[in-house]
């Protein structure tokens, strides 16, 4: 089916490329259900549950449409996007959240289709397209510094970093000791990725869960009620995912209703316009340079450098996010950690459904996973945010003309806390310099 013996590969390959995939991106399902808990209306295990479920769906889409060793899933940026700026930035419910997320997906797919991504990607700056990925890398590890204490809320500076003085201050070795978990936590992955060890992501959450419970264990009375209510059925999970994340979307995601009385209709559409841009923009351009980046590493380009059956892996993305918000998650793309996979040789569909498999397995999990505390999953915002800080290098910095574009972008979205905010500031920013420079012929009608 996947013609192994054409493309130079062996099943045993392929499996052990899907294992190391898996390894590398599990750190999802842990990091993606402590965001959305941060809604207060969704369970961590109802969201584990979901993007499992959503990861095994998208994954084995692009495995058997497209026949690459890619693997999808709730992608990491926009999550925090949905959660902190659609939902608890702007007002709207967990369940229109996942409208607009639908609405992606279906626009994702009608531009698959029709081929119109083309020429969206050609509309947004070049500037701005290299930096998305690293404005989006700062945002998250700001959220993960904040999830870990690290950085904290100061009436004089807004924040300002934590205060680590136990002799004449505040600070207490129980306030301490998390803060330490992850930053030793950073410096395991760091080490570990350096070696080319596959899962070291995974493997600086759980040797920093291990240590937080080890070290726990000096500061009396510091676990009580850790169990508390903790139900180790796996088929909680289940229960819980069945009735606050499964088809959600279709019960009230739709009913906007509360939004416009409060903001105003005008605002509303505005809103709705720009979030679902937002979102479609980030998702078309996230799944693009994954799919190339990971082809070019393995050698899986066609003479003419282009993706193989790139339109039928840009449709599996599309679907997959589709459904991934019908089981209540954000949007679901392909995972840049599926470059471990096609480094250890994986070059086939197969790969992608032994990754499938394995997150199918993880589904069962839940109890174990809720466990892992909040200081070791910050550990892997921040290190996420250190990859996608790749793109800065991509802007030349030295023509003003795309580097103020860029430097708006990266920092609005930051320090602004807010993302679609970054990439409107950045293309609006672009399109007036290039205008009051005499260029209007070079800017493109869509932008």
């Amino acid at each position: 089916m996947f013609k192994l013996k054409e493309h130079g590969t062996t099943v045993r390959t392929e499996i052990v490329a899907g294992l190391t995939t898996f390894m590398a991106m599990a750190y999802i399902l842990m990091v993606n259900a402590g965001i959305f808990s941060a809604l207060g209306v969704v369970s961590y295990n109802a969201i584990y549950i979901a993007t499992a479920l959503s990861a095994i769906i998208g994954t084995v889409l692009i495995g058997l449409l497209s026949g690459l060793p890619m693997a999808q899933a709730p992608g990491m940026g926009v999550n925090a996007f949905v959660v902190y700026t659609i939902c608890l930035g702007f007002g709207f419910s967990y369940q229109n959240a996942m409208a607009m997320v639908l609405l992606d997906g279906i626009v994702f797919i009608i531009l698959s289709v029709t081929g119109a991504r083309k020429a969206l990607f050609k509309a947004i700056p070049t500037p701005v397209k290299h930096i998305i990925p690293a404005g989006i890398g700062l945002f998250i590890a700001y959220i993960g510094l904040q999830n870990a204490g690290i950085i904290v809320p100061n009436e004089s500076t807004a924040s300002s970093f934590v205060s680590l003085n136990f002799l004449t201050g505040s600070a207490t070795w129980a306030t301490i000791m998390p803060i330490l978990v992850t930053f030793l936590s950073i410096i395991i992955i760091a080490v570990l990725s350096k070696k080319n060890v596959k899962g070291s992501v995974l493997i600086g959450i759980l040797g920093g869960a291990v240590l937080y419970y080890l070290l726990g264990l000096t500061i009396p009375g510091y676990f009580a009620g850790l169990f508390a209510g903790m139900s180790f059925n796996p088929f909680t999970a289940f229960k819980e995912f069945g009735e606050m994340a499964f088809l959600q979307v279709f019960k009230s995601g739709f009913d906007f209703s509360a939004y416009i009385q409060a903001h105003g209709a005008t605002n509303f559409i505005l809103v709705l316009i720009t979030t679902s841009l937002s979102l479609t923009i980030v998702d078309c351009f996230d799944t693009i340079g994954t799919l190339y980046g990971a082809c070019a590493r393995g050698g899986l380009l066609t003479e003419n450098g282009e993706v193989p059956n790139m339109n039928n892996a840009m449709l599996a993305d599309a679907i997959a996010t589709c459904t991934g918000a019908m089981c209540g998650v954000s949007t679901v793309t392909t995972f840049v950690e599926s470059s471990a996979g096609v480094a250890e040789g994986g070059k086939t569909g197969l790969t992608s459904l032994t990754a499938a498999a394995m997150f199918l397995i993880a589904m069962f999990f839940a109890p174990v996973a809720a466990l892992i505390p909040s200081c070791a999953t910050a550990a892997a915002l921040v290190y996420v945010g250190v990859l996608m800080m790749n793109g800065v290098r991509e802007v030349d910095w030295t023509n003003v003309s795309g580097a103020v574009p860029a430097f708006l972008t990266i920092v609005v979205m930051a320090f602004g806390y807010n993302i679609s905010y970054g990439i409107g500031i950045g293309v609006i920013s672009y399109t007036l310099i290039e205008l009051l420079r005499g260029n209007a012929k070079e800017i493109h009608p869509i932008t």
